[in-house]
Parts: C-alpha cells; sequence; structure tokens
C-alpha cells in the first residue's frame, strides 16, 4: 500500500476502536472518485442496518462523484434510518478528513433528523 493509503487506514482503525468501546451504532463512510457509500452498522458490527450510495437507481443519474451526490446519499442514509428505527449514531469517517464530500454527507445526514 502507498503511504497515503496506510496512513487513512491507521486514523480508521483508531476511530474505529473508540467508537466499538462507546458501544454505539456507527455510520461509516467509504469514497472512491466516482461513488460515495454509506452504511449503518449495528454496534457489535455483525449486521448492516441501513445503507445507501450512489449506485442506487434513485441517485444515479448525473454526476455521481461529486458534494451534490455526498448531500444525496446522506439525506437518503438519513432517512433510510429513520425506517430502521434509528436516530443516534457515531460518524465513522473510515480514516478520511473531514472536508468536502465527507463533510457534505455528514451535514446533509444531521439535517435530515440523525444525530452525532
Amino acid at each position: 500500500m502507498n503511504e497515503k493509503k496506510v496512513a487513512r487506514v491507521r486514523r480508521s482503525r483508531a476511530t474505529r476502536l473508540k467508537i466499538r468501546a462507546q458501544g454505539a451504532i456507527r455510520l461509516c463512510v467509504n469514497r472512491t472518485p466516482r461513488h460515495m457509500y454509506a452504511q449503518i452498522i449495528s454496534a457489535d458490527g455483525s449486521q448492516v442496518l441501513a445503507q445507501a450510495s450512489t449506485l442506487d437507481a434513485s441517485l444515479r443519474d448525473g454526476s455521481t462523484g461529486n458534494v451534490d451526490a455526498a448531500k444525496k446519499v446522506g439525506a437518503l442514509i438519513a432517512e433510510r434510518a429513520k425506517a430502521a428505527g434509528l436516530s443516534k449514531v457515531a460518524f465513522d469517517r473510515s480514516g478520511f478528513k473531514y472536508h468536502g464530500r465527507i463533510k457534505a454527507l455528514a451535514d446533509a445526514a444531521r439535517e435530515a433528523g440523525l444525530e452525532f
């Protein structure tokens, strides 16, 4: 692995250990140059409770790798979390810096009613 990915994985490991110690349900976010993915994972990590991504049929129109697409994914994951009866989660940014698409997704999820 290159140095940037090693550093990101190291940061994500530290975050996940803290979230696991809290015993919280986590909103895990991943990004690639083309797509954004979000999952809500149970406290023990054994089950995905809700998911949303730019691969969903409702979000595929237009560009899928920009801030606007991330906002749509954030709103959709919050809507699906509420449908599953969840309102409070811990935000796991997977070691990515909190700016750009990651920040847009988090802000949209908060506006749609998720608490973290």
